[in-house]
């Protein structure tokens, strides 16, 4: 995402405690206000940039990074294609590897019997501006969803693909040694753009008596960067972040998905159903573009642990921003004017399916796949009412 509003961010922090920045975030205003919308970039194709996954059998025996390597370097001798091309590889149920290719190489082996797909690579982008805002022990959208005490929570996982977490935010249980960063040249997840700050505190900010309480507080967070300052990454970054999840998650984790890109990505897709498979629980925004959700990955994916979530504001109405339609999207949420933390220690409301998705993600880690529903979406422009995920 570009950043935009440069002064009304410099102004925000200076001005935190103003009349201005404690108005109730009940208060009616357009649903576009701190919006936290997509890049002008979304979907644009990398040229020369490839993301190649094998078929099942092609690794077999043992999926191990070893043999991935052995089969990689095959592939490529037999294809005659140079080792360098390789920019980065990732294992697990779905292998594969990210290549800088020619069109006629990329083409060459997506004939070869051992690729399954080979697809080019593309941005993603956070599904704005910012109002800085004064913490709420008890925000109106966590109490309206329904929460945790904080003490049950603590042995849990909820894994964070977004622009990484602030690591020593004050209200946050960010497992460093877990996190990392999928962007090159990048070996921190800290968050230098508050997006993936602000996931993280709805889904489990800390029931400390300070700043705000998130749905399950005190879940363990871990951070996974793939989005950089400007909230814009690579979706090859993304397919790594998932195939690492794939390998290192447990059943009954959740992964917060508050990003997307426009168009259809069967890499991700093929690495989502592999942790899906394993147990492991999906909440995905369904993006921030008024139209259909299916027309977008992975909002458009459908599994028993994948919940693509839509927006709603505080009196259940869906937000004009929201994607939308009931073949894709399982559930709405509240994601107008939320206020959670941000980076630099400190908390902000924005707006967006992106602040949707983490409702759903911390009452997963609660109840599990067995989501609560309470009511439905006032206008819902497909003309069938999102059940509404809350207790």
């Amino acid at each position: 995402m570009k950043r935009v509003l440069p002064l009304f961010f410099l102004l925000g922090s200076v001005l935190a405690g103003t009349q201005s920045c404690r108005r109730d975030a009940t208060e009616a205003q357009t649903p576009e206000d701190c919006l936290v919308k997509a890049s002008a970039r979304n979907g644009e194709i990398i040229p020369g940039e490839f993301i190649v996954t094998y078929r099942a059998e092609a690794t077999q025996p043992g999926g191990t990074l070893a043999r991935l390597v052995d089969v990689t370097s095959a592939v490529l001798t037999e294809n005659q294609l140079a080792s360098t091309a390789v920019e980065s590889r990732f294992d697990g149920a779905v292998p594969g590897f990210v290549a800088h290719l020619s069109e006629t190489q990329a083409a060459q082996l997506q004939q070869d019997s051992r690729i399954q797909s080979v697809e080019p690579d593309r941005i993603v982008s956070m599904c704005g501006c910012l109002e800085v805002a004064e913490p709420r022990n008890l925000t109106w959208s966590v109490r309206k969803t329904g929460y945790g005490n904080g003490l049950n929570f603590s042995k849990k996982t909820a894994w964070v693909i977004d622009t990484g977490i602030d690591l020593d935010h004050p209200d946050l249980a960010v497992d460093q040694s877990r996190s990392r960063s999928f962007i090159t040249g990048q070996t921190s997840a800290d968050d230098e753009n508050g997006h993936g700050t602000h996931v993280a505190g709805v889904i489990g900010a800390l029931n400390n008596k300070q700043g705000i309480v998130g749905i399950a507080s005190g879940v363990k967070l871990v951070a996974l960067k793939v989005l950089d300052q400007e909230g814009e990454g690579r979706l090859s970054s993304t397919v790594q972040a998932v195939a690492h999840v794939v390998q290192n998650g447990q059943p009954g984790d959740v992964v917060n998905l508050s990003l997307g890109g426009d168009g259809i990505s069967q890499a991700l897709e093929r690495q989502i159903k592999a942790a899906a498979d394993a147990g492991i629980l999906f909440a995905v925004a369904a993006g921030n573009e008024s139209e259909p959700a299916r027309t977008h990955s992975p909002a458009r994916f459908n599994h028993p642990n994948v919940f693509t979530v839509s927006a709603v504001d505080s009196t259940d109405t869906f937000a004009s921003f929201s994607n939308y339609g009931n073949d894709v999207v399982d559930v709405a949420a509240y994601g107008v004017r939320i206020a959670s933390t941000y980076r630099g220690g400190r908390y902000a409301i924005l707006s967006g399916t992106s602040m949707a998705a983490p409702h759903v993600a911390g009452l997963l880690l609660i109840r599990g796949k067995n989501l609560p529903t309470r009511g439905t979406a006032r206008n819902d422009p497909d003309g069938v009412a999102d059940p509404i995920a809350r207790e």
